[in-house]
């Protein structure tokens, strides 16, 4: 069920009309990296790669709205900040391509 919250997220990206091409193609390729290491936490933690990969995909549809509202994606960005607190240790990528993805949001005009 991860990658199907993945696949929907960019599948909403790729159809964005409101990104330029260039950021689709790095938020693109940041999914891919966040989908290969929310696999791994799935081995062993299902229901949180389930909660990251929802977050992920709720924050992603928030950024690439036409009309912006700036509170809920900021909301749901600490959330998915939050949720990988937790694996710092464990799966220390997932955490830093999280806090890539996040950064990323952030700078295309949050």
């Amino acid at each position: 069920m991860t990658d199907e919250h993945i696949e929907n997220t960019k599948a909403a990206i790729e159809s964005a009309r409101n990104i330029p091409v260039d950021k689709k193609a790095e938020l693109l390729d940041l999914l891919s990296k966040l989908k290969a290491a929310i696999g791994k936490v799935s081995q062993t933690h299902h229901d949180d790669a389930q909660s990251i990969a929802r977050l992920v995909e709720a924050s992603a549809r928030e950024t690439i709205r036409a009309e912006k509202k700036p509170e809920p994606i900021k909301r749901l960005s600490h959330e998915l900040k939050r949720s990988v607190e937790k694996f710092e240790a464990s799966h220390p990528q997932l955490v830093a391509f999280v806090t890539e993805y996040t950064g990323f949001l952030s700078a295309m005009g949050i």
